[in-house]
């Protein structure tokens, strides 16, 4: 799908902090994700690092939700000559990434706002932002187009502010939709939330606006359809419930069902035997195991799975959140630990 028309040339203080960012410095800090996102993978970092391949020319993320791996990548110097797609279905989340490209000074500008507002009352700030702001400005986006797409190419910097700060101050920086599809999830408990770090935002920015770099709404099977040889595919899909009542499909208000976790692992393989370099992450759900594990068109294409231990961080009771299982498939081996 086309993307919003981005603004150029860059300015002087952007090419800068990007040059910055993807050759870091042992005296600079690290880009962190904007977000923080369910299923994040943050902290699974060191395990996914082993399978990063040794060279590619192209990065392409379907799933890309914080951008963890992304992240990952451009700070440790892997994407200064590389072709990069960050993809996703999500159109709160595209077009508050277009804002924060785009409009950064805008978004900053309504964030700081916010932040002064919960400073004031708090919770009540949050539900106020939420049920009067958020929402009906986007079931008003919603009635006014006629695509996803068109939600996405219509976000504004106040939406995309006012996204920021329920991340940072909502439940576990959830993202979840009801029926209807309004955002319902419930404040968090913070003392004092870092709203807007604005040097934070700006390096975000900066790491979104590479020439190199292109950012849309876009389907998996659409994004991963171009991947050739000597790409590099990192998918990190909505997760397999391990459980009936682990479910989410909050994500879109659409789910992602069984049959999309088969279309994306007929995908997969199609990559691989194309000379895609491939890396995918999920749960140990037994639907995935079978899809996945054991599976001989799998084993077929070269692609092999690897269980590690990981920590469920979501959960509305802090006894059920520990230590589980969790899958990576890939056809790059793992690197041996270095000491």
């Amino acid at each position: 799908m086309p993307e919003r028309q981005r603004p150029d040339p860059l300015p002087i203080w952007a090419k800068t902090l990007i040059m910055d960012t993807v050759q870091p410095q042992a005296t600079m800090s690290p880009v962190r994700p904007l977000l923080k996102w369910a299923g994040g993978k943050r902290q699974l970092l060191p395990v996914l690092a082993k399978h990063y391949p040794p060279a590619f020319s192209r990065y392409i993320e379907p799933f890309v939700g914080s951008g963890a791996v992304f992240f990952d990548l451009l700070n440790a110097g892997r994407l200064a000559d590389c072709e990069i797609q960050l993809c996703d279905v999500n159109p709160d989340l595209i077009g508050c990434y277009w804002m924060v490209r785009d409009r950064i000074d805008d978004v900053i500008r309504e964030l700081e706002r916010l932040a002064r507002e919960y400073r004031k009352s708090g919770t009540e700030c949050y539900y106020d932002v939420r049920d009067r702001r958020f929402n009906p400005a986007r079931a008003d986006l919603q009635s006014r187009s006629s695509s996803q797409s068109e939600v996405a190419s219509r976000y504004t910097p106040e939406l995309a502010a006012m996204l920021v700060f329920l991340n940072r101050t909502g439940f576990n920086g959830l993202f979840r939709l009801n029926r209807q599809g309004g955002f319902n999830v419930p404040a968090g408990r913070y003392t004092d939330p870092r709203i807007c770090d604005e040097e934070h935002i700006r390096a975000v920015s900066a790491a979104l606006r590479q020439p190199s770099m292109s950012i849309a709404l876009s389907p998996f099977d659409e994004t991963l359809a171009g991947a050739t040889r000597g790409d590099f595919v990192y998918c990190d899909p909505p997760y397999a419930p391990l459980s009936a009542t682990a479910n989410f499909r909050g994500y879109t208000g659409r789910g992602f069902s069984d049959a999309d976790q088969e279309r994306l692992q007929q995908a997969l393989i199609t990559l691989a035997e194309r000379g895609v370099r491939v890396l995918l992450s999920n749960s140990v759900a037994p639907s995935i195991s079978r899809l996945y594990e054991d599976n001989k068109d799998v084993a077929a294409a070269g692609l092999q799975s690897w269980r590690f231990p990981a920590r469920r961080a979501i959960n509305s009771r802090p006894d059920r959140r520990g230590a589980v299982e969790e899958l990576v498939v890939s056809n790059v081996g793992p690197r041996p630990a270095t000491n």
